[in-house]
């Protein structure tokens, strides 16, 4: 390992480079590590009459399809998931329900409070 001393003297190049061997020298040995250790479960494992498979499953499931929640009610073949951002169907007639909301008045007999 180089000296604080050493590493004082060293030009911003040479720092990058050696930051840079460093890093790929810790990735190589977690790689390494988290192999061997991996070995070393599946081992316990069938000494035992297990299978990875059995104790923790086969890993996340791809993304299924999901069956929408909501249609639009003039084109039927326009649906959404309830999923990602709102189709603009969607956000156009929310919009149409909270302007008619706010047309409402919120209490029986408004004028008594102004």
């Amino acid at each position: 390992m180089a000296r604080p001393s050493n590493l004082e003297k060293m030009s911003f190049a040479e720092l990058s480079k050696m930051e840079a061997k460093i890093e790929r020298l810790k990735i190589e040995k977690q790689s390494e590590e988290r192999a061997a250790l991996r070995e070393k479960v599946t081992d316990m494992l069938k000494q035992h009459g297990f299978t990875m498979e059995e104790l923790f499953g086969k890993g996340r499931r791809g993304g299924g399809k999901v069956a929408p929640k909501y249609r639009d009610p003039k084109n039927p073949s326009n649906t959404w998931t309830g999923r990602g951002r709102m189709p603009r169907w969607m956000f156009a007639k929310r919009k149409a329900r909270l302007r008619g909301l706010r047309a409402l008045p919120l209490l029986e007999n408004e004028s008594d409070y102004y």
